[in-house]
């Protein structure tokens, strides 16, 4: 059975029409700001949860300026439980560099647009396609598995021989009518019908001539990586708690987990946390008290988070040589910075009248 590109779009037009989502809030007033918004949550986030984000995203940032004018701390903080923060630090960063060197108006050139912090070739031609109908191809996740199990190409769509093959056969796809449908068309039919694991090929526009239909290896296509024992990994998290309900936070670095938000002074070692309290803290009688572990899953690992409880009397106060940046964060009126959830959840139960009633017994 042959098997062509030009076969492609049509099909999935009009299954667009029929089956697609259409009535998401960044399909509608499609501007390239909106698009690049979106496009920049579903990167590695699944539509239902992107929603509620976006929504309350684009009602404080509803243009460009808004966005590189705000303190990327109220980014993150708006971010904060979505994950993989590098994202919203690009996000802000390419704002500021609209504002700074386009006036604050949006780029329309591909490659003004795909130089941009977080904005590669398959982001950069999705905004153009989506928002203005342009001409580009696509290879976003959604899109590398759909066209390598049609036509068949084996091995891992981050190789480059094999991302290489994709990207001929995603320009050969695109059609030159229609792009924005085209484009959502191929994206949906990834994220709803020709998913990673159990495809519901008996719903699929392509099945009829998709290789990996026909011969039984939709779960072989395209090819996984291999994959590695999950990483389990411990640490220790100093809740410094004072009379008025702050809380010390720490600034993390911009590389690693959780990388630019504000979160507990952690250490591999519970040993490690009494010295930062002796040294750091001046509080060389008082014992910590440990809190319920908190369990939580990333990408590639495990992690298991020991809270270590102190109550600092309100003179107490952090030693600043050589210190991160730091501040007193009140759980009780929370500041509009990046937390990262599981800790935000924590302070929140810290916050609760009967733990401060228990405190001061």
């Amino acid at each position: 059975m042959s098997v062509t590109a030009e076969a492609v779009a049509p099909a999935l037009l009009e299954w667009h029409a029929r089956d697609g989502r259409h009535h998401l809030p960044w399909q509608q007033d499609r501007t390239p700001y909106r698009v690049w918004v979106s496009e920049i949550m579903l990167q590695q986030t699944q539509v239902r949860t992107v929603v509620a984000y976006y929504e309350r995203f684009m009602a404080r940032f509803p243009d460009v300026r808004s966005l590189a004018d705000a303190p990327v701390d109220e980014v993150l903080h708006l971010w904060s439980g979505l994950g993989y923060y590098a994202r919203a630090r690009n996000l802000h960063r390419a704002a500021v560099h609209i504002r700074d060197d386009y006036g604050g108006e949006f780029p329309v050139q591909f490659a003004q647009l795909a130089a941009l912090p977080g904005i590669g070739r398959s982001t950069a031609g999705a905004i153009l396609a989506l928002a203005l109908g342009a001409r580009f191809p696509i290879l976003d996740g959604n899109a590398r598995r759909v066209l390598a199990r049609y036509f068949g190409v084996p091995g891992n769509s981050s190789e480059r021989g094999v991302a290489q093959r994709l990207w001929e056969l995603s320009e050969r796809c695109t059609p030159h009518a229609q792009v924005d449908a085209y484009t959502q068309a191929i994206m949906d039919l990834g994220a709803t019908v020709c998913v990673r694991r159990k495809p519901l090929c008996t719903h699929c526009p392509l099945s009829q001539k998709c290789f990996a239909r026909r011969t039984g290896r939709q779960h072989e296509l395209p090819s996984p990586r291999v994959s590695r024992a999950r990483r389990q990994r411990r640490v220790f998290m100093v809740v410094a708690l004072q009379d008025d309900g702050s809380v010390l936070l720490e600034r993390r670095p911009e590389s690693g987990v959780w990388g630019g938000l504000w979160c507990l002074p952690e250490f591999a070692t519970a040993t490690a946390a009494g010295a930062f309290l002796r040294t750091a803290l001046r509080a060389a009688a008082i014992k910590p008290q440990p809190l319920s572990d908190i369990q939580h899953a990333f990408t590639h690992f495990d992690l298991a988070i020991t809270p270590l409880l102190v109550r600092c009397a309100g003179a107490w106060a952090v030693r600043e040589e050589g210190a991160q940046l730091s501040l007193w964060y009140n759980i009780r009126e929370p500041a509009r910075i990046g937390v990262p959830a599981p800790i935000t959840t924590l302070l929140s139960s810290l916050a609760s009248e009967s733990l401060f009633d228990a405190r001061r017994a």
